[in-house]
């Protein structure tokens, strides 16, 4: 399974930015995907996660009530909307897919590239 995130990039305090994160290869194997993100000089941290059927969806306190996962299973591919932004958003955000949704990275298997957040103060 490869992963291949997008939509990065520099906002404002109080702007939002959506991540894309598309999956090719044997996606069958992967019933749950998230997002993490990785701060300078901080360990990478879980933001949220979703089921394969969308039904099911998880978050991080220091996201809940700004930022929405969401996936697409026809095109494979996960979002996330991050609305609300703050400085301490700033971040590598990675996407990442495997049977288990939640907070643990080794119920992933599978991680894609970084994508840089920016929020400017």
């Amino acid at each position: 399974v490869q992963l291949q995130a997008s939509g990065g990039g520099l906002e404002q305090a109080g702007g939002s930015l959506r991540l894309s994160c598309e999956a090719s290869g044997p996606t069958s194997s992967t019933r749950a995907m998230g997002w993490f993100r990785q701060a300078p000089g901080k360990e990478r941290e879980f933001v949220a996660s979703i089921y394969r059927s969308g039904d099911a969806t998880y978050y991080a306190d220091a996201v809940k009530g700004r930022f929405t996962i969401s996936r697409d299973s026809d095109k494979n591919t996960v979002y996330l909307q991050m609305n609300s932004l703050k400085p301490e958003d700033t971040a590598v955000y990675y996407c990442a897919a495997g049977s288990v949704p939640g907070s643990t990275e080794q119920w992933y298997a599978y991680w894609g590239q970084g994508t840089q957040v920016t929020v400017s103060s």
